[in-house]
């Protein structure tokens, strides 16, 4: 009962929250360039049909969904039997219908052992005249056939919507074929418009299509500025995790991924806290390998198992005869052309063009891979970085792996070393952001379209309002917090006060008091404070900061708001740039952030409370209640 409780409250939240949200005030400032915008969308955005013409033609890709429903309800009842067994540890059943539904649904996308189509399929359209933006907005008013659209609308603000064209593909073959085939578009779209280069707005796999390009292609010089946005250059873990049925559903990810998504300013993943869905695990990795004969030769899916990942699952699920085509087309992009990403982006740099990588961090693989992700791709095949696992840092000392001139390329959480990536000066991190949530963060909506539409911006040192590692701003997170006169993530010997931002659109923050883990400071709150969006609170500390560096401490700012989340909280990790640096450590040390709660636990209560899901709970109210007298005490 209780998990169906919970089902029904994150069903409620998803609803509840998918309300239109506005965006902080920002736009892009500097000279605009006159090159065409070709958008390079993420997986699954091109219709594909089967027949001799996109009118007359039946769409396997771009569903009916009316039809969907139809067959859902045709078996309503077996499915209602299937759901009484899963509840029960049997995922047999509704494995057995789901995959049989599924299977006659993608039979016309099924792929052959060897990565070739099963069916001659056509997607479509394939001419820069065609895809033009304003061409298909009189075409189909609806939006159809249209890529990103909430992005390119505000594109559109500043080069119009006739200078803006949506590439498309299919998207079931692998990334050497899509970039084939956005090499040709490109050419389509110069000729179309009449200039000699464009600018390219990658998202998600259009950026493993797009690098793969500029690794083939870009020798070329079609092109002036390329943004990726969490690009799935090295592949995506939940490919790998939904594969191999290694689903471990993350479900508390999952509920704050929504709620990023929707920007909503009301915590609810406290809701799976203590109700992790193990049937659906269950369901899932039953499911999958059913799916396997349908959808499991799929270029794509190939190039999006991670390297260190791919010899595991083509051990796994490749028959190295039947399937020799597909393993020597995936073995040459994991082998050959990923390894040459970073050195051909780089001469693509040099050569004049500018290229930027907007990558999340701080999260992981929502299907469980532990690894630092956005919730879909890990950051490390996302740029390239060196990452410490899923909640853990590097100890403190720690020495980027690469010099990089002298540049500090180690994140202020201490979870990121930037040296290893394919652009350690053209790529930026941002804790917090979720996969596809760029425009959702004022901070890198505005830093991509600066970075796609200027030539202001051509590394992490062009501005100083851009650092390399930022922590997200989205609504959902309610604050962030920075040191005065530091660098962002940075704690350094002159601070003298927090400044915390109610980084909300709509609701107001009160501030109830901030905890620091890793240094004695006690922080003097203003009483009765209330802060509007974008509101920002100074709030002066006293203690010693520690005289050291390359080291981290946590800060916690407790706040209240008038919803559903009475009390919440938000933790980031600071840098300590005070001194000389600490002695250097191998190997990893736990990031959880430490609370007074946990110097009054013993024996397994500590494992007990978090089992049951009550550990944060209790530990927010002790420690506001901890820094309140602690404060008090002063006086």
């Amino acid at each position: 009962m209780k998990k169906f409780l919970c089902v029904v409250l994150s069903l409620a939240m998803i609803i509840s929250s998918c309300a239109v949200m506005a965006f902080a005030s920002g736009e892009v400032k500097g000279e605009i360039s006159d090159y065409p915008v070709i958008i390079v969308p993420g997986y699954s955005s091109t219709n594909l049909y089967y027949g001799d013409s996109l009118e007359t033609g039946e769409a396997v890709w771009g569903l009916n969904w009316d039809h969907v429903l139809e067959r859902v309800f045709a078996r309503i009842a077996e499915l209602g039997m299937g759901l009484g067994a899963l509840t029960v540890g049997n995922a047999d059943y509704i494995a057995d219908v789901l995959a049989e539904e599924m299977t006659a649904l993608f039979e016309k996308l099924r792929c052959n052992p060897d990565g070739t189509s099963a069916y001659e399929l056509h997607q479509d359209y394939t001419e820069a005249a065609d895809k033009n933006n304003a061409v298909l907005i009189e075409r189909y008013p609806d939006g159809k056939y249209r890529q990103e659209i909430e992005i390119s609308d505000e594109i559109a603000q500043y080069i119009g919507h006739e200078n803006i064209y949506n590439f498309s593909t299919d998207f079931r073959m692998g990334a050497e074929y899509c970039a084939g085939l956005l090499d040709d578009f490109i050419q389509s779209v110069k000729k179309h418009s009449g200039k000699d280069k464009v600018n390219l707005f990658a998202v998600s796999h259009g950026g493993q299509v797009t690098a793969t390009y500029l690794t083939l292609y870009g020798y070329k010089g079609d092109v002036d500025n390329a943004v990726l946005t969490v690009p799935a250059i090295g592949g995506a873990g939940i490919a790998y995790d939904a594969m191999t049925a290694n689903i471990e559903f993350d479900e508390e990810c999952l509920v704050r991924f929504v709620e990023n998504g929707t920007m909503t300013e009301e915590n609810y993943n406290w809701l799976v806290k203590a109700n992790q869905l193990g049937f659906i695990d269950n369901l899932l990795n039953t499911l999958f390998p059913k799916l396997i004969p349908t959808l499991g030769y799929w270029g794509s899916l190939w190039d999006f198992i991670p390297a260190h990942k791919y010899e595991d699952a083509k051990k796994q699920l490749l028959d190295p005869e039947e399937s020799a085509r597909l393993i020597a087309i995936s073995d040459r992009f994991h082998y050959e052309i990923l390894p040459s990403v970073g050195k051909k982006l780089t001469e693509c740099i040099e050569n004049g063009m500018n290229i930027s990588i907007i990558a999340g961090t701080g999260e992981r693989i929502v299907t469980g891979m532990n690894e630092n992700s956005d919730g879909i791709i890990t950051t490390n095949a996302s740029t390239g970085a060196t990452c410490a696992p899923y909640g853990m840092r590097f100890a403190d000392g720690y020495v980027q792996k690469n010099s990089c001139g002298g540049k500090n390329k180690i994140s202020p959480n201490m979870e990121l070393d930037a040296s290893t990536a394919y652009l350690p000066d053209n790529t930026w991190f941002v804790d917090g952001l979720f996969h596809g949530m760029t425009y959702k963060d004022n901070y890198t909506r505005i830093l991509m379209m600066t970075q796609l539409l200027t030539d202001n911006i051509t590394d992490v040192y062009s501005n100083e309002s851009y650092p390399q590692f930022k922590y997200s701003s989205n609504a959902s997170h309610t604050v962030h917090a920075v040191f005065d006169g530091c660098d962002e993530g940075v704690l350094n010997g002159e601070a003298e006060k927090l400044i915390v931002t109610n980084v909300c659109n709509s609701g107001k923050v009160n501030i109830l008091a901030v905890y620091c883990d890793g240094a004695k400071l006690k922080f003097d709150i203003p009483a009765f404070n209330s802060l509007n969006p974008g509101d920002t609170l100074e709030i002066p500390f006293t203690g010693d900061i520690p005289k050291k560096s390359a080291s981290a401490v946590n800060i916690t700012v407790y706040y209240t708001m008038d919803n559903i989340t009475p009390v919440g909280y938000r933790t980031q990790t600071f840098t300590l740039d005070n001194g000389k640096a600490a002695e250097k450590q191998e190997g990893y040390v736990s990031a959880e952030a430490k609370t007074p709660f946990d110097d009054v636990l013993f024996g397994e209560f500590d494992a007990i409370l978090k089992k049951l899901g009550l550990k944060e709970l209790l530990s927010m109210f002790y420690t506001i209640i901890y820094c309140i007298t602690t404060s008090l005490s002063v006086f």
